[in-house]
């Protein structure tokens, strides 16, 4: 595993959490908006784990839908939890973030 990959496992959860956030979404299309995000390296392969365990986590629940353009899809919205959840991870990484930033410019 690289090391951008262990970096950004730490933060995926909150990262997808904030997009599902904003508007329900199915697992191809989160990944899509990851990507359009800047994070291009994040697989299908990598979000469906990670939608199963926010699922388990109870942060939050997919219903299936009919879809225009192929078979039924399963969309993805938070909880009650999940905003808990999304709200904790921002304040941590807050925390996190500024100081982290600051150790490692080379100024």
């Amino acid at each position: 595993m690289s090391l951008r990959s262990q970096l950004l496992k730490g933060i995926l959860d909150g990262c997808v959490l904030a997009i599902i956030e904003k508007q329900e979404v199915y697992g191809y299309e989160l990944s899509k908006k990851l990507q359009q995000e800047g994070l291009r390296d994040v697989s299908e392969g990598t979000i469906y784990p990670v939608l199963l365990r926010l699922q388990k986590n109870k942060w939050i629940v997919g219903k299936m839908r009919p879809s225009e353009s192929g078979p039924n899809r399963k969309y993805y919205s938070l909880t009650d939890e999940g905003v808990k959840a999304l709200n904790e991870i921002r304040n941590e990484w807050e925390l996190l973030s500024k100081p982290i930033s600051h150790i490692l410019r080379r100024e």
